[in-house]
């Protein structure tokens, strides 16, 4: 196991993303694996390679990983870890459908503390309390969207020692009905405008909290919950013009300047931009195949695992991309990632 799970992640941090790629990789670099293993039986096949993934208790995988990035991830203060789910759109098989992997993702370390998976979206709501159970949150903020706006989800936040920033929609219609009748009848506590000009866009976020909770029926249902949110965001896209608006609510167990919930509520989006984009693009999780088994959930992993291994080189400010070529053309600088 050990050799495999060794040409596995060198060869994935080298670029590679299917089996016949990884097990190609383990046949040319097989003199510098065998410095780090022992391969006694050879290199494995591609198929002996989808076998042991696809075989592979994803849970206890996860837990490991989990335990690993733990003692990798820097301690911040407050730092906000976002909670989202993303489909993994090929991992449909026969009459299983396709996953859906709940991520946790430390916004300022910029890695994937661990991934709870389940068949169905709606199944989101189980899976957070459960992704939870297995991290240490304490002292930081909990960022979800309005699916996992839930009580249970709320005690279990608080339990663990955190605070929570919460989307709130339609599904909670009582609270959504509460949040607007507080912005229409009650004096802001503060409000803050941040205005972003990258990325060939011009972005404004105005915010601002309230927290006087006299309208919000069984305001005590949501434990601590202290503030209500509204964020008015303004996009204009500088090439053509265009532009567009939204406004989200949310509630939170901070008590907090508009300028901190604005920041805070901002990093939820890393989740999208740093972790799901880069599974995608930078790995092409969207492309994949891999339906055997628990194939599709244990390289998910994998690739979490590469991912917090390329950030968390910071000598060489470069692309992951750029990262996994040169690790491919340098061994020393594969070793320096993989602190072999």
């Amino acid at each position: 196991m050990h050799d495999i799970l060794l040409l596995v992640v060198s060869a994935v941090l080298c670029g590679m993303d299917q089996w016949d790629e990884i097990a190609d990789f383990g046949i040319e670099q097989q003199h510098w694996l065998r410095r780090y293993g022992s391969f006694c039986s050879g290199i494995p096949s591609h198929d002996t390679i989808n076998r042991v993934f696809s075989a592979i208790d994803p849970r206890e995988f996860s837990d490991h990983f989990s335990q690993w990035i733990n003692n990798l991830k820097e301690r911040y203060d407050k730092e906000v870890i976002a909670i989202d789910g993303k489909r993994i759109c090929n991992s449909h098989h026969l009459n299983n459908k396709a996953i859906h992997m709940v991520s946790a993702f430390a916004t300022q370390n910029g890695l994937c503390l661990g991934q709870f998976a389940t068949r169905e979206k709606s199944n989101e709501i189980t899976a957070i309390p459960q992704l939870l159970a297995m991290l240490d949150i304490k002292g930081n903020i909990v960022t979800v969207d309005a699916m996992g706006c839930q009580k249970n989800i709320v005690s279990k936040i608080v339990k663990q020692g955190a605070d929570y920033i919460l989307a709130v929609k339609g599904n909670q219609p009582l609270l959504e009905e509460g949040i607007l009748d507080t912005i229409r009848f009650k004096k802001p506590a503060s409000s803050n405008e941040d205005i972003d000009y990258g990325h060939g866009r011009i972005e404004s976020r105005v915010c601002t909290v309230f927290s006087n909770l006299e309208m919000i029926e069984c305001a005590d249902h949501w434990e601590n919950l202290k503030t209500i949110l509204r964020i008015d965001s303004k996009r204009i896209i500088k090439s053509t013009g265009e532009n567009s608006r939204q406004t989200r609510y949310y509630i939170s167990s901070l008590n907090a300047s508009a300028k901190q919930f604005n920041n805070w509520t901002r990093r939820h989006w890393a989740i999208e931009n740093n972790l799901h984009w880069s599974l995608d693009v930078v790995f092409g999780e969207d492309l994949s195949r891999k339906r055997k088994g628990n194939a599709a959930q244990n390289f998910n992993t994998i690739r979490k695992i590469v991912m917090a291994l390329l950030v968390n080189e910071k000598q060489w400010k470069a692309s992951k991309k750029r990262k996994r070529l040169k690790a491919l053309q340098n061994h020393t600088y594969r070793e320096n990632l993989l602190k072999i």
